[in-house]
């Protein structure tokens, strides 16, 4: 059975012999035409693919940049850095407790065939380093070297005397309490109260103290701390080892001091506002000024 024609759709069109128009609705795909409605032309398909190819390729170069830096920074704080806190008062005002560091472990390394390519170099006088605690290794201290191999050292009414010369060190030195002979005079040894210097050191200074002044060996060096008043530093234990050195701090990248102590609040006020104080607390206590800062 034939399918019929309603009357008046395409009876007349074929009647004449002339062809249906087909209409071109939003819908329906047109080839030949660009987004304009123009006739595509070579030129004009080799400029959009050019354009694709370049933004596929400037996508690739930012993802390989991106890629490189994550792993040269992980590389650099994995093998060439170290992060440290500061625990104690004993390097005020240089280093202030809750300051965290970034030491460079490369630095004092023997530098060997990269010498000339890393900025490798001598522990100097006036330089800050990061040591394994010679009586516990286990632990790491901060002080700043004050002589070297060879050098002879004393302290005479809390100042320092190097070589004979009185050491100018107004710009980082800092006494804070009252006069302790032992510690402001050091090497003499009166008034030394039992047990407040190790044991094996005091027998050593006997051996390394010539007419009121101690000689630093070789591979030795003399460290003190810059609050000079309040730091466990050579005086009471002896020298650092060169082995013993891991670094010198390179920046402070984070600061942060000692926390007030959290208001009174009952149980009414609920968890939320616990942590937004604690929060607002933590914001405050952080020493915006002092992060990012090279340590000298």
């Amino acid at each position: 059975m034939s399918e019929s024609i309603p009357p008046g759709t395409g009876e007349a069109e074929a009647a004449s012999g002339v062809e249906p128009e087909i209409l071109q609705g939003a819908d329906r795909f047109q080839p030949g035409l660009n987004a304009l409605g123009a006739a595509a032309t070579p030129a004009t398909a080799l400029a959009a693919r050019q354009r694709k190819t370049s933004a596929i390729t400037s996508s690739l170069s930012l993802a390989q940049w991106l890629s490189m830096t994550v792993v040269m920074a992980l590389f650099y704080i994995t093998f060439l850095t170290q992060a440290f806190q500061i625990p104690s008062e004993s390097m005020e005002k240089t280093l202030l407790i809750g300051d965290y560091l970034l030491v460079d472990k490369v630095h004092y390394s023997n530098g060997g065939a990269w010498g000339k390519l890393l900025p490798y170099g001598e522990i100097g006088r006036g330089d800050i380093i990061v040591f394994r605690y010679p009586l516990n290794p286990a632990q790491h201290f901060v002080k700043r070297v004050i002589g070297l191999p060879g050098d002879r050292v004393r302290m005479a009414s809390k100042r320092v005397w190097l070589n004979g010369q009185l050491l100018d060190d107004h710009g980082y030195a800092v006494h804070q309490s009252n006069y302790v002979y032992f510690r402001d005079n050091f090497p003499q040894r009166a008034g030394v109260i039992p047990g407040q210097i190790d044991a094996q050191w005091w027998l050593d200074l006997d051996r390394n103290v010539r007419n009121g002044e101690l000689t630093v060996p070789a591979n030795s060096y003399f460290v003190l701390g810059d609050n000079r008043d309040d730091s466990e530093d050579s005086r009471y234990w002896g020298f650092v080892p060169r082995g013993n050195i891991v670094g010198r701090p390179l920046l402070i990248y984070f600061s942060l001091q000692r926390m007030r102590p959290a208001p009174y609040a009952d149980a009414a006020d609920g968890k939320l506002t616990s942590l937004a104080g604690m929060a607002a607390r933590f914001w405050d206590a952080i020493r915006w000024k002092r992060m990012m800062r090279l340590v000298r």
